[in-house]
């Protein structure tokens, strides 16, 4: 396949050009920083060119010398040309230091005159290349880059290739690409084996659908429709410059594609992988139409429609390299899905549509044939429509809601204008099943397309609930429709209903006021019970129960019983927003950890049979956070990124999977990524206006903060947390369990005190509310906090029964660190049976993580010790007189905050006061400060 030149990139290298490529290009930099060779190889348009200029721009300026190359098809027959490019502008400068004889064949190669060739001069050219490189290394690193190796002149890389196998030792390096179509190619052995010893072999894959995504929004693309954007991957399968010139045609394009027809290929991609479609005959080439046409097919297709020496012009095709050979598969396949595209494309319409036709009656599966038969038809016509629906009906229930949206947008545009149902009934219908799919862009364009053209109250109404569905937690977005859906409503309870629904919802999101939306949650359910409509009032009991959970409200557990009674809707019951959703969150929160995964593993399992990604995102994330919290962190791991890469690719949820991650990534990843993750997460949920995120999204940067060994971010991060909750009239504290995480982290900068608020106020709820697994972290805790105070024996009594009662619980995290307090306490000693169990634990939850602390814990030098009480109390005579002052107040369990409002002083002065006061007393922290105030008591 030939890449043309107008198809290359520019040459200027831009971050976007190594997109998809980074672990790849960081193997290629790191062997090309240690004096080695690089050969990156794949298929046409697949980036290699693009790699290797950023490379080489990277690694040019560095090289005292930099020859390069670039062949084109079209000059490979001439002798020599690729060694011009390489040598021609040093060879003034090298040519001296050459022998005679080199230097002449050298010289007559290079500038055509003579009748120097391979045959004639072979040794003394050879020589001469390799002398010449050499030379050129003895005044400093030389970077020969060569592009499009397979084009190079056979003299030329004959020359190259003799000269690349005998450099090891000198400071000449390689960085070449060339094209191979398979991953065992014959050219690219051959080509390795040209290069110096030792050169890494880089090859260059497909993109996937999110790499394409990222690359179509670098380019200017970044528009298009998730499920376009879908398509253009599959059709490109993943090649950037293929999508490249897919996403440019379709953005000029002045009306996009309609439901079931392919993408529009520009007619230079056509050229490009149809050069050899003239070669075909014409009864071969309608048979491959047909085969574009239909979705998977086979020669048993292409007979029953018609093709009758499909075999034989299948295989006509595949000597031309259309189509794949595979001898153990049945079905035909295109050597690229391009191929399939561009050959469609490229028919005219009446063909398009007679081999629809054809395929009407040929194929077996009764979508297929709906499908066909609708893009064999023009114009309205009632019997196709009906035909579609019920198409669409049988996609649905095979839990394929993206083809059922198609269908239902073919049946809505062959609806007549009078039909029954109307086409804005089957649009608003495709439009929930795109949600259902995943594709919000394109729900909320058909709920669009609908409400211009209808004034129908019911189907205004359920077109701005999908508007607002469709907005997701960035609801602020949308303020403006509800007053519209309001009006449209009227009086209509059922109606009525469905817009309150939202309204709590929206009171949750945006104005983050539970009580609020659990009064519009109750509000909804009363006037859809009054309505007669069930679904709607299933919903919005499930809603309430939700919200009464995360309340710690006493209603919840009637209110989910409420939400759970027949007759049920079966898309209530496995929805993401259904009570069994309901029920999870209550068991999770309340310690019943085994039926909280059998519920939420029965939920995942029924939302992927049926194709519902943004439950399948959500309770994936479900599933992970129970593993998490049964200290199973590597399943949790991979359960979280599941769930982070489906969000990501549809668009769905992706602040509470960054979030939901971040935490399986400092319990059982990298902490790095976990602060990563944590932040993006706060940062979409502030963008977003989404109050009920960000205190989740801010807890989870609070613990990977801890976990990273930054207890002064951690308690940044988790007091706005309690500023948030508090506001928000959250009161149960298993809801986001980072309260034994911030009185952690504030006994580690020295403030006990409000570390014991923290324990005392989080004791109090989870008291009233049952919360065992809550109360046992406190209690973990609080025996830091009595550690800090110098209370060590009590403080190693509430730890063991805090480890005891967590185990019992099955919460192995947290079991765990309550091992690993225990035996920070009790100090570190060469094969201390206190640290072997914590490493014991955490190795058993793959909480890598926390075993690097432990390791740290060991490894770290000791602490010095507090001086005797004697020597205490002489050593507070060295502090100057604001220094005792502030130690004083300290030993008082004072914050700092409460240091500077009593000697009227900054924050920062004291932190400063207290710097001078360790080093003065060898000490290292405020605990050790509370120790001596503790010695002189005891004196």
């Amino acid at each position: 396949m030939t890449v043309r030149r107008d198809f290359q990139e520019p040459a200027r290298c831009r971050p976007d050009l190594v997109i998809g490529r980074e672990e790849l290009f960081t193997g290629a930099r790191d062997q090309l920083a240690s004096g080695g060779s690089v050969l990156l190889h794949g298929p046409a348009g697949i980036g290699k060119s693009t790699v290797l200029r950023a490379l080489a721009e990277e690694y040019g300026a560095a090289a005292h010398t930099v020859l390069r190359c670039s062949a084109t098809e079209s000059e490979s027959h001439l002798p020599f040309l690729a060694l011009a490019d390489l040598l021609g502008l040093v060879l003034d400068e090298v040519s001296p230091r050459l022998p005679a004889a080199q230097r002449t064949a050298l010289e007559s190669a290079l500038t055509g005159r003579g009748e120097s060739s391979l045959q004639r001069d072979g040794l003394a050219l050879r020589l001469a290349v390799l002398s010449a490189l050499r030379a050129l290394a003895e005044r400093g690193g030389v970077l020969v880059v060569a592009d499009d190796l397979q084009w190079l002149d056979p003299a030329s890389a004959e020359l190259l290739g003799f000269a690349a196998r005998r450099l090891e030792g000198t400071p000449v390096q390689l960085l070449c690409a060339v094209r191979t179509e398979g991953t065992e190619s014959q050219e690219y052995d051959r080509h390795l084996r040209a290069c110096p010893p030792g050169t890494l072999a880089v090859r260059l894959g497909a993109l996937t659908r999110a790499q394409v995504a990222q690359l179509l929004d670098h380019r200017g693309h970044g528009g298009l429709p998730r499920s376009t954007v879908r398509e253009i991957h599959r059709t490109s399968a993943g090649n950037p410059l293929f999508a490249l010139e897919l996403g440019r045609a379709l953005a000029e394009s002045p009306t996009p594609p309609r439901p079931g027809e392919p993408l529009p290929v520009p007619t230079s991609l056509r050229a490009l992988v149809l050069s050899r479609l003239d070669m075909l005959s014409v009864e071969a080439r309608r048979t491959l139409l047909v085969a574009s046409a239909g979705a998977r097919p086979t020669p048993a297709l292409l007979h029953a429609a018609g093709r009758t020496n499909a075999e034989a012009e299948c295989a006509q095709a595949a000597e031309l390299g259309l189509l794949a050979t595979e001898s153990d598969a049945p079905a035909v396949r295109f050597a690229h899905p391009l191929i399939s595209a561009a050959l469609y494309a490229e028919a005219p319409a009446p063909e398009r549509r007679a081999a629809h036709a054809a395929l009407s009656t040929a194929a077996s599966d009764p979508i297929e044939r709906a499908r066909h038969l609708a893009l064999a038809s023009t114009g309205a016509d009632p019997e196709v429509a009906a035909r579609l629906a019920e198409a669409a009906a049988l996609a649905r229930d095979r839990g394929a809601p993206s083809v059922a949206a198609q269908l239902g947008l073919l049946a809505a545009r062959h609806t007549p204008a009078d039909g029954t149902p109307g086409q804005g009934e089957r649009r608003l219908q495709a439009a929930e099943d795109a949600i259902t799919a995943g594709e919000l862009d394109l729900a909320r364009d058909i709920a669009r397309e609908v409400l211009s053209r209808t004034a129908v109250p019911a189907d205004r109404v359920r077109a701005w609930m999908i508007v607002i569905d469709s907005a997701g937690h960035t609801m602020a977005e949308v303020d403006a429709v509800f007053p519209q859906a309001l009006a449209d409503a009227g009086d209509d309870p059922r109606l009525l209903a469905l817009v309150h629904y939202q309204l709590a919802w929206r009171a949750l999101i945006v104005s983050g006021d539970f009580t609020e939306a659990r009064q519009a949650a109750a509000h909804a359910a009363e006037l859809a019970a009054r309505g007669g409509e069930r679904r709607t009032e299933l919903l919005s009991l499930a809603f309430q129960a939700q919200t009464e959970t995360l309340m710690g409200h006493p209603e919840a557990p009637r209110t989910i019983k409420r939400a759970l009674k027949e007759p049920q809707d079966p898309r209530v019951a496995w929805h993401h927003n259904g009570a069994l959703s309901a029920r999870f969150r209550w068991l999770v929160m309340g310690d019943q950890l085994t039926e909280a995964r059998a519920t939420v593993t029965g939920l995942l399992r029924e939302v992927r049979r049926r194709g519902s990604v943004e439950s399948e995102v959500h309770f994936l994330r479900g599933l992970a956070e129970t593993e998490l919290r049964a200290g199973h962190c590597g399943r949790a791991l991979e359960l979280a990124r599941d769930s982070l890469r489906l969000a990501r690719d549809s668009g769905i949820g992706e602040t509470a999977s960054a979030m939901l991650t971040s935490l399986a990534e400092a319990s059982g990843g990298d902490v790095v990524r976990a602060l990563a993750l944590a932040r993006e997460a706060v940062q979409h949920a502030e963008e977003d206006g989404d109050q009920m995120y960000l205190s989740r999204a801010l807890g989870a940067l609070g613990y990977a903060q801890l976990v990273a060994g930054d207890p002064a971010g951690t308690v940044r991060s988790l007091r706005r947390v309690r500023r948030l909750e508090l506001g928000l009239g959250i009161t149960d504290p298993a809801r986001g369990r980072w309260q034994g995480d911030l009185a952690e982290a504030l006994v580690r900068i020295g403030e006990p005190a409000e570390a014991q608020d923290v324990i005392d106020v989080s004791r109090e709820h989870a008291l009233r509310l049952g919360r065992e697994s809550v109360l046992a972290v406190l209690d973990r805790s609080e025996a830091l906090v009595r550690a800090a105070q110098g209370e060590l024996e009590a403080a190693v009594a509430q730890l063991t029964s805090a480890q005891d009662r967590l185990g019992k619980l099955g919460y192995g995290l947290e079991e765990a660190r309550a091992a690993f307090a225990l035996a920070r306490l009790r100090g570190r000693r060469p094969g201390s049976p206190a640290y072997d169990e914590a490493t014991r634990m955490f190795r058993r939850c793959r909480a890598l993580p926390w075993l690097r602390q432990v390791d740290e814990a060991l490894t770290a030098p000791e602490r010095e010790p507090v001086p005797a009480a004697a020597d205490a109390l002489d050593a507070l005579a060295v502090l100057a007189a604001m220094e005792r002052q502030v130690a004083a107040l300290v030993m008082e369990g004072a914050t700092n905050r409460e240091i500077a409002a009593r000697l009227y002083i900054s924050v920062k002065t004291v932190e400063a006061t207290l710097t001078r006061v360790y080093r003065k007393l060898g000490i290292r922290s405020r605990v050790d400060i509370v120790r001596l105030a503790a010695a002189r008591r005891a004196k």
